[in-house]
């Protein structure tokens, strides 16, 4: 856990000054590039070091669950990551966190959920009502809708959890009921209680609804007649054991409608209930011990001023190093389960490697960035390319060396000289037929597979195939066509196409680059006096009995030559 530093705090409760406010713009800040590191989690690790921390040294994130954890709820569990194995790899016992939000009240009924395998599904697929009956309840309190897990609440974490174990991050999931239930937040809960007038104080200069003089206490006890969280408390009682507050079950704004109280008139202890966001937050920098936290840049204007001043003049602790990430969007558009713009992990490790994906995390998380399934294949290049840099097989620019030495450990599981990547189209190509032996067969031919290459490499460069062909048949690029191996398909071509096509055969045959061939196609069917188009088509109806196909040139360039040239001359 952190120290407590020297913040301005007094009896009367003093805001935190501009001098000790902590920007949480780490990375975009001028103190960042003072050194200059290769790796943007160096620069955070500095940070933290800095403040000489106590081990273990806690990374913490957290998510409140609601809609589907896509791929963009893992932003905040890779950045962790990626900090977390630096400060390791310094020496350091590290523990990464990460807060299921799970007594959070359940506010509006998602469009789509998803099951525990990943697919994703209407609310009128499911038990919808377990969700609309329960407003206004922690989402630990309402079943499950799927009816498998123990709630709503337990369904989410466990894919959150899923997707990090998919990407090799050992997180220590903490649950908030959990803490509530087990008394863990008990004390912390209490001390908010006790300075309730300095709480309120700092509170209502960020939140209009509270007023500094006014009746407002932070605590949000679960009502015991209709299980909903109300936000009213008519009084505290502190010397009580155990310290309990009673409260009145009055309605809750939820956006843009209200969720209705019951009106019941009861008492709850301090495990029977829940911090506000704007207090809960801090409260679990203290409880957990929290050195560092990233998060999204919505909080970065909101909750993380409030969240500082909280800490320091209401709990009287230090802040942890904040990092504000910027979002990334899915296919140019910001991830949203309702407009059904969203991609699991499930997902996308059926499409490339995990060292990949956790490749994509590892870039400066100061600049936005899109995740195009599209284009995927470009992330793949990248990807290979900051692999062939770490191995000396590219010639880099230094920076790109730096950061290949440093970073790629990170992303692999174990960094192996004799790994076999084939290039990500290539691997589509080879997609287009089923025979894993003809696979290996052609990859060999075309140079990709040494003949000396370890079993292991050879495999693991295989199975980029299987998640190349998912990639095509997912976007219908030009890639996802079935190659007609065994058998040449039914034709009937006329004698000038033939002539043509024997012709093309002959060019090919010599050796020649992709964009070669394609003009060389558009030449020989005017040579002779063949339809451009219907010259194409004769094309695709030998290689893959249809009358398109994907670029020409550039796959026949691809396909092992000695089968492409008979297939042009209606051999084989």
């Amino acid at each position: 856990m952190s120290a407590d530093g020297d913040a301005d705090v007094d009896g009367d409760g003093a805001n935190t000054t501009e001098s000790d406010a902590i920007s949480p713009y780490t990375l975009q800040s001028e103190e960042a590039s003072e050194t200059r590191h290769a790796f943007w989690a160096d620069t955070v690790a500095d940070r933290i070091e800095e403040r000489t921390p106590e081990e273990p040294i806690v990374v913490k994130g957290g998510i409140s669950p609601s809609g589907v954890p896509h791929l963009g709820n893992v932003n905040e569990i890779m950045r962790g990551y990626f900090v977390a194995e630096v400060l390791r790899d310094r020496g350091h016992e590290v523990r990464q966190v990460f807060t299921a939000d799970d007594r959070d009240p359940l506010r509006g009924l998602p469009r789509t959920l998803c099951d525990l395998e990943g697919n994703l599904v209407d609310l009128g697929e499911v038990d919808a009502g377990a969700l609309g009956r329960n407003l206004g309840a922690p989402y630990t309190d309402i079943p499950d809708p799927f009816g498998c897990c123990d709630s709503y609440g337990d369904h989410f974490s466990t894919i959150i959890q899923d997707s990090a174990d998919a990407v090799d991050v050992p997180i220590d999931l903490v649950s908030n009921t959990d803490l509530y239930e087990s008394g863990e937040f008990e004390d912390v809960t209490r001390f908010v209680l006790e300075h309730r007038d300095r709480a309120r104080e700092v509170l209502s200069q960020y939140q209009d609804k509270v007023d500094e003089n006014g009746e407002y206490v932070p605590f949000n006890p679960i009502c015991a007649e209709c299980g909903k969280i109300t936000e009213t408390v008519t009084s505290v009682d502190l010397e009580n054991e155990p310290p309990t507050v009673d409260y009145e079950c009055t309605d809750m704004d939820a956006g843009d409608q209200t969720i209705d109280g019951c009106g019941h008139e009861g008492t709850a202890t301090l495990r029977e209930g829940k911090l506000p966001w704007r207090f809960e937050w801090p409260a679990q920098w203290q409880l957990l011990g929290v050195d560092f936290e990233p998060f999204g840049k919505d909080h970065a204007e909101g909750s993380w001023p409030s969240g500082q001043d909280v800490a320091r003049n209401v709990l009287e602790i230090e802040p942890p190093v904040p990092m504000v990430y910027e979002w990334f969007t899915l296919e140019g558009e910001p991830f949203s389960s309702s407009e059904g713009n969203v991609i699991l992990v499930s997902d996308v490790l059926e499409l490339l490697e995990p060292e990949v994906l956790r490749y994509f995390f590892a870039k400066d998380p100061a600049k936005a960035r899109d995740f195009s399934i599209e284009r995927l294949d470009q992330l793949v290049d990248e990807f290979d390319r900051l692999e062939g840099t770490y191995f000396g097989e590219i010639d880099a620019s230094k920076d790109e060396q730096a950061f290949a030495e440093r970073v790629y450990p990170f992303v692999v599981e174990e960094p192996r000289e004799e790994r076999i990547r084939l290039p990500y189209t290539f691997a589509a190509v080879l997609g287009m037929t089923d025979d894993p032996d003809l696979r290996e067969e052609i990859a060999r031919r075309e140079g990709h597979i040494p003949e000396d290459a370890p079993e292991w490499a050879v495999e693991g460069a295989l199975e980029r195939v299987e998640q190349a062909r998912n990639w095509a048949r997912r976007t219908g690029n030009e890639f996802d066509y079935e190659l007609k191996r065994t058998e040449i398909p039914e034709h009937d071509f006329d004698a000038d196409t033939e002539a043509a096509l024997a012709e093309l055969a002959d060019f090919i045959d010599e050796g020649h680059d992709p964009e070669d061939i394609q003009g060389e196609i558009y030449e020989t069917a005017r040579r002779h006096d063949v339809d451009v188009g219907d010259f194409f088509a004769a094309g695709y109806r030998l290689f893959f009995d249809e009358e398109q196909g994907p670029k020409l040139g550039p796959f026949l360039a691809k396909v092992d030559r000695e089968f492409v040239v008979g297939r042009l001359r209606r051999e084989r």
